[in-house]
């Protein structure tokens, strides 16, 4: 508290309203202090001037103005008040000057913007930042020696417009500003040693800098410093300090450092597994607008675990993490629009949201997009730009670009239908391409843009069919059945349709039953067929139902039983299959007596 006789005689004097104002601020009295401080600003003290501009930006005392701010600082900053010139640089790359943010909180506004980094998602864009002024003010602070200024200056050397830039210049007063104890300077240097990752001694230097940094309570300065042990970098592997970091910087709010705990506490990684902790450091992220949370969090929802998934919660945060440019979000988005799974089934809504994946440069999105296209779903818009994407792809030599291209042609999406160009991509996408195989050995089995060639279409079947593509399985079953490839092979033919079978085909549940039912060269085996004709009957095949229906009536596998034979008739006649009519007609009214079967009647 001032002493009685300067209050009595100081009043004329603006140093002494400035030592007024300012034990009347320290005792956090600002509505008073601030009419103190204005006279002596007023009467031209720089320090004075820069109190009141930061309690203009502050609202300490006086609400928030960051134009009345600016006024002051620059009086001061003009008087060469250093802590003005380096605040108001501070004001201008934030962008206060222009209205681009709201008043900051005290320790913000020592607080730099840094710079974007692979290793730090930017958690806080700049808006409206003047780099041109808060380059004067910032090098009439950091050639006076101020550390701040120095760090201030080495940022906009750095990260300011491309025809301020320095880079080397930057590193220089990094240098000056960490050397004084700046931790804006050491993070500002450690950034700038790690943009160069094969230097291992420059990334060594990089973890001290960072170091001194994170003891300054940094929060990005303690973000990276996580990640660096978590990939040893710099710095010996170590998850357990990795998780510490993370947790410093995220409970500052970091939303990087959020969300890199949160996955460390849903894998157990250097921390124990704590799934719902987990789970709320991933959703803080997210509602901050961290795009990668978000899409994590909409990927427990819909894998589930101890509960059942929740499809309309994960659609929810994927649809929060594809807003926010998360490319994968936003093709799975559009797959659950596709599929109806916790949304609208909308195939309209799917072919938007696997445009802006595709634009993004998702090449899966991209074909799931021409999927559709085939489908007629898009514009005609939509139908050049996939086939742009495609060719472009393609012409480079990505061999699924290459088969995507070549359906293109094939099919005349986005461009004119040519097929003998369509077998020339196909050809050459085949050679690493399943799919592209399995259309290949078509198009050679049809003559469709080549020559036919059953033999080397069966070739090439057998290729996709061996690494497991349903499709190419069917078709190389098919040709060993009829021997249209040049040889017959009905027991290989039965493996392939078994193959296709154990992944839910029912055509090859169906196919199996037929081979098995007699008239192949494989062992017939009845019963077997019964519960293959069964498979697929359940599951729809029309043909399926009426061979159940039959077997049923006839007690061509067991006992005969006419009621049930009676159902799948009637579900094979629903289908249009003719023949279960007739076979229909045969069967004893519902609830007569089956007629006793002959000793030695054929089936």
């Amino acid at each position: 508290m001032a002493h009685p006789l300067l209050r009595l005689f100081g009043w004329a004097s603006p140093r002494a309203q400035l030592r007024i104002g300012l034990e009347l601020g320290e005792a956090g009295r600002w509505d008073r202090a601030f009419p103190h401080l204005a006279r002596a600003a007023a009467a031209g003290l720089a320090e004075a001037q820069y109190r009141v501009g930061r309690c203009y930006l502050e609202a300490s005392g006086v609400p928030f103005s960051a134009a009345e701010a600016v006024r002051w600082l620059e009086q001061a900053a003009g008087h060469g008040f250093v802590e003005a010139q380096s605040l108001l640089a501070t004001v201008y790359l934030r962008g206060l000057a222009r209205g681009g943010l709201a008043a900051p909180a005290a320790e913000e506004l020592t607080r730099l913007p840094m710079p974007p980094n692979p290793a730090t998602p930017a958690d806080a864009a700049e808006t409206a930042a003047d780099f041109e002024r808060a380059l004067v003010w910032a090098r009439s602070a950091a050639e006076a020696g101020s550390a701040d200024g120095q760090a201030l200056l080495a940022y906009i050397l750095t990260s300011g417009p491309e025809n301020l830039r320095d880079p080397a210049r930057a590193l220089q007063w990094y240098r000056r500003a960490a050397a004084a104890g700046s931790p804006q300077g050491r993070l500002g240097l450690a950034l700038a040693l790690m943009r160069d990752a094969s230097d291992a001694a420059a990334v060594q230097e990089a973890a001290i800098q960072l170091a001194g940094a994170a003891a300054a309570n940094l929060p990005t300065a303690q973000y990276l410093l996580g990640v660096m042990h978590e990939r040893g970098q710099g710095v010996a592997r170590d998850l357990a300090k990795a998780a510490e970091f993370y947790r410093l910087a995220a409970v500052k709010g970091l939303r990087s450092a959020q969300a890199r705990l949160g996955l460390a506490l849903l894998e157990g990684r250097g921390i124990e597994k704590n799934l719902l902790e987990g789970e709320s450091w991933l959703r803080r992220a997210a509602l901050a607008g961290d795009a990668e949370a978000a899409a994590l969090v909409g990927d427990l929802y819909a894998r589930g675990g101890e509960l059942p998934p929740n499809y309309a919660e994960a659609a929810l945060w994927f649809r929060r993490a594809a807003e926010a440019g998360h490319r994968t979000a936003a093709r799975t988005l559009g797959l659950m629009h596709l599929t109806g799974a916790g949304t609208a089934r909308d195939p309209h809504e799917a072919a938007r949201w696997f445009r802006i994946s595709a634009a993004a440069g998702d090449k899966q999105a991209q074909a799931d997009l021409a999927g559709l296209i085939r489908q007629g779903i898009g514009s005609p818009e939509d139908s050049q730009r996939t086939r742009q994407w495609f060719e472009e792809a393609a012409l480079a030599g990505d061999l699924v670009a290459a088969f995507n291209f070549g359906v293109c042609l094939a099919e005349g999406v986005g461009i004119e239908r040519d097929e003998r160009q369509a077998a020339q991509w196909m050809r050459r996408a085949a050679d690493g391409v399943a799919n592209a195989q399995y259309w290949y050995g078509r198009m050679l089995l049809e003559g469709r843009g080549v020559e036919a060639n059953p033999a080397e279409a069966e070739a090439w079947f057998t290729r996709a069919a061996k690494v497991g593509l349903t499709e190419a399985q069917i078709a190389l079953a098919e040709m060993l059945l009829a021997g249209s490839g040049g040889k017959r092979d009905h027991q290989a033919a039965l493996g392939w349709f078994e193959k296709a079978a154990e992944k839910g085909h029912v055509g090859a549940m169906f196919a199996i039953g037929a081979m098995l039912g007699g008239g192949h060269d494989v062992a017939m085996d009845r019963p077997a067929a019964l519960i293959w004709y069964r498979r697929a009957a359940e599951r729809g095949h029309g043909h399926a139902q009426l061979m159940l229906g039959r077997y049923l009536a006839r007690g061509l596998a067991g006992a005969r039983d006419p009621v049930e034979a009676r159902v799948w008739l009637e579900r094979a006649v629903a289908q249009g299959i003719a023949e279960a009519a007739t076979d229909l007609a045969h069967l004893p009214p519902t609830g007569a007596p089956a007629e006793p079967r002959r000793a030695g009647q054929a089936g």
